[in-house]
């Protein structure tokens, strides 16, 4: 049987009445999680991604590197990857070529932001954007490139920390004029802004939600009664994994073992079979190895 493409999938998804989730990942195993926890999708974060290299989100990775991060994520799951592409990591021409990296490499959905390059996390303070201009003729450039392709193309702003809400707003619109599938206001401070943005935005509409953000948690059912229809959740993972690992590094140092933590980690066995370790070794039975 031929499986449905994951863009295909992706629009279909939020064609519907819901609200997708997607959890941030920064490796394939992160992605095998979030499918085996069954969401219809995983959100490959730039910021997670780069805080997995040991740096800060601060567009220090160049697209080779990220790249290489997204390869094995797509790789790792058969749900949509939606894609976190940063500024296009470039110009216009960096553009072109980023989605088409992105595309070939089988990821649903990107989104580009209007941020200046180099970006940085859309939750810090003193960011700075192109002209408007400058951002839409990326999103040109980027539709041009996917004419033919069913990606779904992302325009998000990051103007309400730097120009205001209503500047946000305008920005937004002319992207979806430029050619954005989906819509996404990032930073929204109050949840007024967040029904605001929802009610003044056509179409699609993609929100960050996280514990700690800037953006006030809303449940997912309003979100999705509001019009929104994808959620992304960018940092949980990494922070809870991070914790969780200081925590066990914690007990090794006191203990010389784990011994003390190990209510709270997996057993072996539970290990080998996230990553399909048992099949894996079927096949090479099969092939004779």
């Amino acid at each position: 049987m031929i499986s449905t493409k994951s863009t295909t999938l992706l629009r279909e998804l939020i064609a519907g009445d819901d609200a997708l989730v997607a959890p941030g990942v920064f490796d394939g195993l992160s992605a095998r999680l979030v499918e085996q926890a069954g969401f219809p999708a995983v959100y490959a974060s730039g910021g997670a991604i780069a805080r997995s290299s040991g740096i800060p989100d601060l567009g220090l990775l160049g697209i080779g590197e990220v790249v290489d991060h997204l390869r094995t994520i797509v790789e790792s799951v058969s749900i949509p990857v939606i894609a976190d592409a940063d500024t296009g990591y470039g110009n216009a021409l960096n553009v072109r070529r980023a989605v088409q990296e992105f595309e070939r490499l089988g990821v649903a959905a990107l989104h580009l932001e209007d941020q200046s390059f180099p970006k940085r996390c859309g939750h810090l303070d003193d960011k700075s954007l192109v002209p408007v201009e400058e951002m839409a003729q990326k999103l040109r450039a980027a539709r041009e490139v996917l004419q033919g392709s069913d990606l779904v193309l992302i325009a998000r702003t990051d103007a309400i920390a730097v120009e205001g809400f209503d500047a946000a707003l305008d920005r937004a619109e002319q992207y979806g004029e430029a050619g954005a599938d989906v819509l996404f206001v990032e930073a929204p401070e109050t949840e007024e802004q967040i029904e605001t943005i929802a009610e003044r935005l056509p179409g699609p509409k993609l929100i960050n939600m996280f514990q700690g953000g800037k953006t006030p948690l809303v449940s997912t059912q309003r979100l999705s009664a509001l019009g929104y229809r994808i959620v992304i959740i960018p940092s949980d993972l990494q922070r809870a994994a991070v914790y969780a690992m200081q925590r066990t590094l914690e007990a090794i140092r006191s203990d010389g073992s784990s011994a003390t933590f190990a209510a709270s980690m997996i057993s072996f066995d539970e290990r080998e079979e996230i990553v399909g370790t048992a099949d894996y070794l079927a096949l090479s039975q099969r092939y004779g190895d």
